[in-house]
C-alpha cells in the first residue's frame, strides 16, 4: 500500500510559554490512498482573506486541528497575488485572525481580543486597542482614523439577573422569547462600538447603539460584514432586527440603518420615516398577514443585510429578502442612490439567491455568488438588472471581493477538493474564456496522496412530471462490473441547495472512499431551480419532496448497472433528519438501515421547542393548537414522523447534539426511545457539548467512526 503523509500537532516552546500546542503542519505515516476521519481533520482550512489595497498581495486565514489536543490554532499567512512568495505571519501559539489591510505595508489583525498590527513581512507587531479581551471584530474607516469595534453588552430583558446575595444560583428567570438562540443563553448581545485610531492606539470607543436593546451584527451568524464605512469615512450602514422577545421570534424584519458620525443623526434606509408596525398573530404564518401586503412591499420587511458602499460613494446596496417572516425568501441584491433615495433591485431576472456580491471600481457593475442547477458560480449585474454569468465550472465559489481593478479574489471548493483561494479574470462578453486561477494549493501534500472518486450528473422525471437532478458520487478505484452500497442522502434546510459544497463531517468524498456510491437529490424545495420549484416545499414537507427522495433513489437502483438496490441505506440532518425519521415509516423496505443528525421528529413538539418561530410559522402554517388549522397545516402535523413509528422496520442510528436550540435533544431523544421500544435495532449518538453542528475535533472523529460503522454493520454484512 501506498504510505501518505498527513498534518498533526507539533509542539513547540514559545518563550514562557510551558510546553502549549502550537498546532501547524507536520507529517504522520498512513497506510491507504483512502480518505479517513483523521484526514479529514488534518487538513488546513482557508477562511478570512483579503486583497492588498494594490491588489498586489493577500492575506489570509488557515486554522488546523489536533486530535489528541481536541482544538484549533488559527494561522495567518501572506502571499503575492499569483500564489508566489507564501510567507507565515503567525509564529506563537496565540490564533490570529480576520486579516485586514491597512495600507499596501500594513496589516491589521485578531489577537486575544484585541486589534493588532504589522508589517506585510510580520515584524513590528503591536497592539491597538486595550479593552480586556472583549474585540468580537473590526472595521477601520477607509482614511484610517476611525474604527468600528464589535463587542458584547450586557442584556437582561429577558433573563433577569439574579439578586447579589445569590452569587452561585443558576436559575434563569425568563421573561420573554428568544431567551435561547442556536446554542448559547442570551445574556449578552453584539454591539457595535466607534473609537479614534491615532498613534498611540485606540481611543475610547462609543456605542452607537447605546440604550438600545437590540444585537448589531444580528446572532447567531452576522458578523463585521454586516457593517459598512462610507467612502468619505464619515457614516457607517449597519445590519439591525430592532425587535425583541416575542417580536423578534416571530419575525425575520431587519434593516440597513445608516449612521452620521458628526451628527449622530440615524437613517432608515429600508423604510425612511415611514412607521411599519402591524398587528400581526404570533402562531399563524405571516403569509397572509398585513406585515406582508402589497402595501408594504417598499418597506423592505424581510431581511436585510450586509451592506456595502459604491466606490464613487453613490449608492449603497445590500442583500434583501422581500417578506416578513421567510427566512428562505430569494436573496436579491438591492441598490440604494444615496442622493435620491431611490432603491432598485438589480438581479431580479436571476431566478434564484444572491449568496454574496461585490461592487466593480467602475460602480456600475456588481459582481455576486449565486446557485443554478446545483453549482455556486459568478455573475455580474449591472445598475439596469442585466445579468450575465461570469464562471461555469462544476463548484461553489465562496464570497468574493476585488484584486486590483480587473480580477475577483474568490474562494472556491467541490465534492473533491477543499476550499482553496482563486484569482478570477472575468470575461463579460463570452464565459469560455473567464479566467480562473488557484492560488492556494493549502492541503496539496494531501490530495496528491488520496484516490478521488468520479461525480456524475443525472435528470430524472419527478412524480409530478418536472425534472430534477441528482449528483452520484462513485467510489475511488471504481470498477463499474462490482454493485455498491448506496446511501440517499437527505439535504437539510429545507432549502439549502445540494451543490458542489465541501463539509468536514457530511463529506461526500469520505463517504464514497468508504466504498459507498452516494445519491444526492436537488429535490422540490432547493434553490436554483426558479422560486417556484424552492417554494413548493414550504407547508408540504412530506408530499412533493418525499416522493423526489424516492424517486432519484429508484431510479439509481433500475438505471445505474453498479448500484446494489439490496444494499441501500438513507442518511441526513437537520430537514434532512426529519426526512429520515419520514421515510422510516414509508420506504416499503427498500432501505436497510438509516441515519439521522439533528432531525426533527415531533412537529408538534418542534414548533414550541425551536427557538426562532418565525421558521416553523411558516413552514407549518399554524401552532398545532389553532382550532382553524389551514389544510397545510392540517396534513403537516398529521404526518409528522412520530406518528407513523408503528410501521419502522429498519435499523436507525440517531445523532443529536444537546446544545442545539434550533432541534431540541428531545427530538433525537425521542426517536430513538421510540424505536428500541417498537424492538428495532437502533443507537443514540449525543454530545452534551455540541450544537446543531459537530465542532470539536474529538467529538468530530468519533461522529464518523460511528457513522461508517452504522453503516457497514447494516450495508456491508
Amino acid at each position: 500500500m501506498k504510505k501518505i503523509l498527513f498534518v498533526i500537532a507539533t509542539i513547540f516552546l514559545c518563550g514562557d510559554i510551558n510546553a502549549q500546542t502550537m498546532i501547524g503542519k507536520n507529517t504522520i505515516k498512513l497506510g491507504s490512498d483512502l480518505m479517513t476521519p483523521e484526514a479529514l481533520w488534518a487538513m488546513g482550512r482557508i477562511s478570512s482573506y483579503a486583497a492588498s489595497p494594490d491588489g498586489k498581495k493577500i492575506v489570509y486565514q488557515v486554522a488546523y486541528y489536533s486530535v489528541k489536543e481536541n482544538k484549533s490554532h488559527h494561522i495567518l499567512y501572506v502571499m503575492d497575488s499569483n500564489g508566489k512568495n507564501q510567507r507565515q505571519l503567525t509564529t506563537t501559539t496565540d490564533n490570529e485572525t480576520d486579516p485586514a489591510w491597512l495600507s499596501n505595508k500594513v496589516i491589521a489583525f485578531s489577537r486575544g481580543g484585541e486589534v493588532w498590527t504589522m508589517n506585510a513581512d510580520g515584524s513590528n507587531r503591536r497592539q491597538l486597542s486595550n479593552t480586556g479581551g472583549k474585540v468580537e471584530g473590526f472595521l477601520f474607516s477607509p482614511n484610517g482614523k476611525r474604527i468600528i469595534l464589535i463587542e458584547s453588552i450586557p442584556f437582561h430583558e429577558i433573563i433577569k439577573e439574579n439578586p447579589e446575595d445569590l452569587p452561585l444560583a443558576t436559575g434563569r428567570l425568563v421573561t420573554d422569547l428568544m431567551y435561547r438562540h442556536w446554542d448559547h443563553y442570551v445574556e449578552s448581545i453584539p454591539h457595535p462600538f466607534i473609537a479614534e485610531v491615532t498613534d498611540e492606539g485606540i481611543g475610547e470607543a462609543t456605542d452607537i447603539l447605546e440604550g438600545l436593546p437590540y444585537e448589531c451584527p444580528m446572532e447567531p451568524f452576522g458578523g463585521i460584514e454586516q457593517l459598512a464605512w462610507s467612502v468619505d469615512s464619515k457614516s457607517i450602514a449597519y445590519t439591525c432586527r430592532m425587535k425583541k422577545g416575542v417580536d423578534y421570534a416571530i419575525s425575520t424584519d431587519s434593516d440597513i440603518f445608516l449612521y452620521d458620525i458628526d451628527t449622530k443623526n440615524v437613517t432608515n434606509l429600508c423604510k425612511g420615516d415611514i412607521a411599519s408596525t402591524v398587528w400581526t398573530d404570533p402562531t399563524k404564518t405571516m403569509k397572509g398577514q398585513p406585515v406582508n401586503s402589497d402595501a408594504m412591499k417598499d418597506l423592505n420587511v424581510g431581511y436585510d443585510q450586509n451592506p456595502k458602499f459604491s466606490p464613487d460613494g453613490h449608492y449603497v446596496a445590500w442583500i434583501s429578502m422581500e417578506r416578513d417572516g421567510y427566512e428562505a425568501d430569494r436573496q436579491r441584491l438591492c441598490v440604494y442612490d444615496l442622493e435620491t433615495s431611490a432603491k432598485r433591485y438589480v438581479t431580479e431576472s436571476f431566478d434564484s439567491n444572491v449568496d454574496d456580491f461585490c461592487w466593480a471600481p467602475d460602480s456600475k457593475t456588481l459582481y455576486f455568488i449565486g446557485v443554478w442547477h446545483a453549482t455556486e458560480n459568478l455573475y455580474a449585474t449591472n445598475l439596469d438588472g442585466e445579468v450575465t454569468q461570469v464562471t461555469n465550472d462544476w463548484a461553489d465559489f465562496g464570497s468574493l471581493q476585488m484584486l486590483g481593478h480587473k480580477q475577483i479574489l474568490a474562494e472556491r471548493h467541490d465534492f473533491m477538493h477543499a476550499a482553496d483561494l482563486y484569482v478570477v479574470t472575468p470575461n463579460l462578453k463570452n464565459t469560455e474564456k473567464t479566467k480562473v486561477e488557484q492560488v492556494t494549493n493549502e492541503n496539496k501534500h494531501i490530495f496528491d496522496q488520496l484516490a478521488r472518486g468520479k461525480v456524475q450528473q443525472r435528470w430524472v422525471k419527478t412524480t409530478d412530471g418536472k425534472d430534477m437532478l441528482y449528483w452520484a458520487i462513485l467510489p475511488p478505484h471504481f470498477d463499474e462490473t462490482k454493485k455498491y452500497p448506496t446511501l440517499l442522502f437527505c439535504e437539510g434546510g429545507p432549502q439549502s441547495p445540494v451543490s458542489q459544497f465541501w463539509s468536514y463531517r457530511w463529506n461526500f468524498m469520505i463517504m464514497a472512499a468508504h466504498g459507498y456510491v452516494v445519491i444526492a437529490p436537488n429535490r422540490h424545495g432547493l434553490p436554483g431551480f426558479g422560486s417556484e420549484w424552492c417554494e413548493e416545499i414550504s407547508g408540504d414537507w412530506t408530499g412533493q419532496c418525499m416522493d423526489d427522495y424516492l424517486t432519484a433513489i429508484d431510479d439509481a437502483a433500475e438505471n445505474l448497472p453498479f448500484v446494489d438496490k439490496d444494499r441501500l441505506g438513507a442518511v441526513g440532518a437537520s430537514f434532512g433528519g426529519f426526512s429520515v425519521y419520514y421515510l422510516a415509516g414509508h420506504h416499503n423496505k427498500r432501505f436497510k438501515c438509516f441515519i439521522a443528525h439533528d432531525g426533527a421528529f415531533n412537529l408538534e413538539s418542534m414548533y414550541t421547542d425551536t427557538e426562532e418561530v418565525w421558521f416553523s410559522n411558516w413552514e407549518y402554517e399554524d401552532a398545532y393548537w389553532n382550532k382553524d388549522l389551514s389544510e397545510n397545516a392540517k396534513k403537516t402535523y398529521e404526518n409528522s414522523p412520530h406518528r407513523f413509528v408503528d410501521k419502522w422496520d429498519t435499523p436507525i442510528l440517531c445523532i443529536h447534539g444537546e446544545k442545539d436550540y434550533r432541534i431540541n435533544a428531545n427530538q433525537g431523544m425521542g426517536a430513538f426511545n421510540a424505536a428500541r421500544l417498537r424492538g428495532i435495532e437502533a443507537q443514540l449518538l449525543i454530545f452534551p457539548d455540541e450544537n446543531h453542528w459537530v465542532l470539536k475535533p474529538q467529538n468530530g472523529i468519533l461522529w464518523q467512526r460511528t457513522y461508517f460503522n452504522w453503516l457497514d454493520r447494516w450495508l456491508k454484512n
